[in-house]
């Protein structure tokens, strides 16, 4: 997204993606528009990522908290989501 197109502060949420999720989204970080759920965010975001971010193993965070299955989060202005990879161990 080019400076010129990126949405205003006032409007837009913070992604972040770690590990293989960075490849997936070719950044570490984007800047997206205000999307009243994670679902209407991640279907403007294209189906290959999208599939990608809603992998079984995939966690969400919320400005730094966990969220759980079960939660669903409603989004505002300035809120930055983390989407961390399955962990593997060894």
């Amino acid at each position: 997204m080019s400076p010129a197109s990126a949405p205003s502060e006032e409007h837009s949420i913070k992604l972040v993606f770690l590990g293989r999720l960075e490849d997936a989204a070719g950044a570490s970080e984007l800047v997206v528009p205000l999307a009243p759920s994670v679902g209407d965010l991640l279907a403007a975001l294209g189906p290959e990522l999208a599939t990608a971010l809603q992998g079984p193993r995939v966690k969400l965070a919320l400005n730094g908290v966990l969220l759980s299955d079960t939660d669903a989060p409603v989004l505002r202005s300035g809120d930055e989501i983390a989407f961390l990879p399955p962990v593997s161990g060894g």
